[in-house]
């Protein structure tokens, strides 16, 4: 889809909506195939079938292929790959509400990394955030009969790299082909999960056709889909807009969570993760409200 061919602001929230159901069952999926496969296997496995499909979807499109969506694509896949790495590891190691909730950290890292490398203020609000969400994570620390686990420490990782994923596509995506770009980036990832296995073989394993509807799953709606989509739609909503409707994630995974694989958390996980999950909405709200008022103001001036 070109810059000539907007889309329609309600058709791009939709399907960023849809990313993150397709997100949010991820965690489910990811969970029951890692009973039988190890993470980095998994990664492998769900990207490598990935990539075969978007090249099969961007066949008449390789023509097309040049050095800049090569570069493009590798720079976005490789945060893609270190997210999903480390987002497999989190899983495995806490239960999926924990991960979805921490995972949503990364609305916080934004401006944080942001501040780091183009040295924009923080602000009061995001700091109130970050307050916010240290108490949180305290909370889920003490409630727990694991307290903070290495689970929860990867997945805490995991968002920093979604943070930097979403700030790459932001910052490096213009007008390129969103399907060779994709393709680029599955690949990017096969690769770099095939030296981790390669580093750290995993042990033979016999899998079950569920195993195996997971790594499916996995590769064609979350991987496939989602990031197609994201590739195409996050570019007309600023990264404020996008966070604030990748907060939706951890809703799905916790719902899922409890539905599908009984979890349950203990009051104090509760009250943290609602703390998280309010320490991310509440900065992202009032970010939201400004850029509103800014550009009511900015065409007032204009008109």
């Amino acid at each position: 889809m070109s810059s000539t061919h907007k889309p329609a602001m309600g058709q791009v929230y939709f399907f960023l909506i849809l990313t993150t159901f397709f997100w949010g069952g991820s965690f489910l999926f990811t969970k029951i195939g890692l009973r039988e496969i190890p993470p980095q296997l998994f990664v492998l496995m769900r990207f490598s079938l990935a990539t075969l499909i978007m090249l099969l979807v961007s066949g008449p499109r390789l023509r097309r292929l040049n050095r800049r969506i090569l570069r493009r694509g590798a720079t976005v896949g490789l945060t893609l790959g270190l997210t999903n790495i480390s987002f497999v590891f989190g899983v495995q190691g806490t239960s999926i509400s924990r991960a979805g909730i921490l995972n949503n950290l990364f609305v916080l890292f934004i401006p944080l990394l942001v501040k780091i490398v183009w040295g924009d203020k923080i602000g009061r609000i995001n700091l109130a955030g970050i307050v916010m969400a240290s108490v949180g994570i305290w909370l889920l620390a003490t409630g727990g009969s694991e307290g903070f686990n290495r689970g929860d420490l990867i997945s805490t990782f995991c968002a920093l790299m979604i943070a930097c994923q979403i700030i790459t596509v932001s910052k490096v995506l213009k007008d390129d082909d969103v399907y060779l770009v994709s393709l680029v980036q599955f690949a990017t990832v096969t690769l770099l999960a095939g030296c981790i296995v390669l580093l750290l073989p995993p042990p033979h394993v016999s899998l079950s056709r569920h195993a195996y509807l997971s790594v499916v799953y996995c590769a064609l709606l979350p991987t496939v889909l989602c990031f197609t989509l994201q590739n195409t739609y996050q570019r007309y909503v600023t990264a404020t807009r996008a966070g604030l409707v990748y907060t939706l994630d951890p809703v799905w995974s916790l719902i899922a969570g409890f539905f599908v694989l009984g979890e349950s958390l203990s009051f104090r996980e509760w009250l943290g993760c609602g703390i998280i999950f309010m320490a991310v909405v509440i900065p992202l709200s009032v970010r939201y409200l400004t850029e509103r008022r800014l550009v009511r103001r900015y065409a007032g001036t204009t008109d």
